[in-house]
């Protein structure tokens, strides 16, 4: 009964000095050191109302919103994951097809690669802005705006992630969405 009683101890011990502890240890440095990327990223509306994540992708099918990379599981954050689906899986591809004739995509007009396939998690919240940039045509005719004003919210929202050490820049969609929504020249 001892040897039971110690063992009991013991777990307790280690499930409040592992779990309790070691979570609240790092729960506190993320709310100290980024507190924003600690509460998940989340962009609220002036009501207070969560929007989305700046770290999780959202499907937009709508023609004058960007639409993002594709997403192997719906953009449901707790599905993440790739499809593991072969490269040469009909369902794989009759999926890309789609993509690439939803895009209007030509061989004249390749679509840029990110847009006809998933990220590795499905979730992946940016693109490029090349890919961004293949969008703006659509998202300008469906606005009834110059294809210059989608281009400059592309650019004021662009940014390198690895700042000197990267050479493609990239845009949220969410937030580049939001930005055509609050552009008062629209």
């Amino acid at each position: 009964m001892e040897t039971l009683l110690s063992s009991l101890r013991i777990s307790v011990a280690t499930m409040v000095i592992c779990v309790g502890g070691y979570t609240g240890v790092v729960w506190a440095i993320g709310q100290t050191a980024a507190p924003d990327l600690a509460d998940g990223s989340l962009i609220t509306a002036p009501d207070g109302k969560v929007i989305g994540s700046r770290q999780v992708a959202q499907a937009f099918t709508q023609p004058q919103y960007f639409w993002p990379r594709p997403s192997a599981v719906d953009y449901k954050a707790d599905a993440a994951g790739g499809s593991n689906k072969s490269p040469t899986s009909k369902d794989l591809t009759d999926r890309a097809t789609e993509t690439v004739a939803a895009y209007g995509a030509t061989p004249e007009n390749p679509l840029p690669a990110e847009l006809a396939a998933a990220s590795g998690a499905g979730l992946d919240p940016h693109i490029t802005e090349r890919a961004a940039r293949y969008q703006a045509e659509r998202i300008a005719q469906a606005r009834n705006v110059p294809v210059d004003q989608v281009n400059q919210l592309i650019d004021t929202n662009a940014f390198a992630p690895g700042a000197a050490f990267t050479t493609d820049r990239l845009v949220n969609v969410l937030a580049l969405n939001l930005a055509l929504d609050n552009n008062p020249a629209r």
